[in-house]
């Protein structure tokens, strides 16, 4: 194994684990969680120290509509309570890729899933204005059912019908960051912030409540990156590199660019705000809190961006 190059924090999405509409299934996620760990493990093997984080938004799609369909027989399952489920499946979904991985490479390695709690701002206004649709859609007689039985926010979402809305507020600190920081200092691979971290406030006595909300998986993936001073925040995505203009004849892919230019790029909307959009955001986050480097590629592609080979590079000038 090559000498430590220092630490990573890479950011998975939720969506990368299902390939298309025909491999939803969870033996099909953790096939491509597999494929995604050798590429993780391929980043170990160069020496890099790493922190994996990763999305659940359609995997809370799904303990949802359980949830939904099971209410005639039973209660429904809070919205944190479903997050510490899906950390705890997705968590032990990579820890055991990484284990067999490991394994067949001959690598004297572990690797931990730590269930994360994340804090928010009881006075973010993000709380007090739902905006994040989750759940399956519904038509309106339904939407409007569901919420004076349950307690809903629900919205018109164009072309879908009508969806749950929930609030989709700030990370303010890792709950579990010592944790984190001593299993790393520690030697180990760990999984955390699953999902963006499951969202809690601090009520009047200190103590943590949990709320009926989500975090942005790259916002809170950022956020630890800063916390732990790592060397390098990566986003694993489903493009080698950022275009700019994308989808437009103008289309034109990115091999480096400075804070000053994201932030420029960012506030005239030249990124989407429901795809790269937070990935940018994180990113710029991230350097302005004295982050070294910022990458995003896709997973195949992560050793060599790295190694400054691929990707699209992030950096402060």
């Amino acid at each position: 194994m090559a000498g430590q190059a220092g630490l990573a924090v890479v950011a998975v999405g939720g969506n990368a684990l299902i390939r298309d509409e025909q491999h939803r299934s969870i033996p099909d996620q953790y096939q491509t969680a597999s494929e995604t760990v050798g590429y993780i493990v391929d980043l170990i093997e160069a020496g890099w120290r790493v922190v994996l984080t990763h999305g659940s938004g359609p995997q809370m799609g799904f303990i949802l509509r359980r949830s939904e369909l099971a209410l005639p027989e039973v209660i429904p399952v809070p919205m944190d309570y479903a997050g510490a489920d899906l950390q705890g499946a997705l968590g032990y979904m990579f820890v055991k890729a990484l284990r067999n991985e490991f394994r067949r490479r001959g690598l004297a390695r572990e690797a931990v899933a730590v269930v994360t709690l994340v804090e928010v701002d009881r006075d973010d206004a993000a709380l007090r204005d739902p905006t994040k649709p989750i759940g399956s859609p519904m038509d309106e007689a339904t939407a409007q059912k569901r919420a004076t039985e349950l307690g809903w926010q629900v919205r018109p979402d164009p072309g879908r019908g009508w969806r749950r809305v929930v609030p989709s507020p700030a990370p303010k600190a890792i709950v579990d960051l010592d944790v984190i920081a001593h299993l790393v200092g520690a030697g180990y691979v760990v999984v955390a912030c699953g999902g963006g971290g499951i969202p809690v406030v601090r009520d009047p006595q200190r103590d943590l409540i949990g709320v009926e909300a989500v975090i942005d998986k790259d916002l809170a993936s950022s956020l630890l990156a800063r916390t732990l001073r790592a060397d390098r925040f990566v986003v694993a995505t489903g493009v080698e590199r950022v275009a700019l203009d994308y989808g437009k004849p103008t289309q034109r892919w990115v091999d480096r660019m400075t804070l000053a230019e994201a932030k420029r790029l960012y506030d005239t909307g030249q990124f989407d705000k429901g795809s790269m959009g937070p990935k940018i955001r994180a990113l710029i986050e991230f350097l302005e809190g004295r982050g070294a480097e910022g990458i995003i590629t896709d997973p195949a592609h992560l050793a060599p961006a790295l190694a400054g080979a691929a990707g699209t590079r992030f950096v402060r000038a």
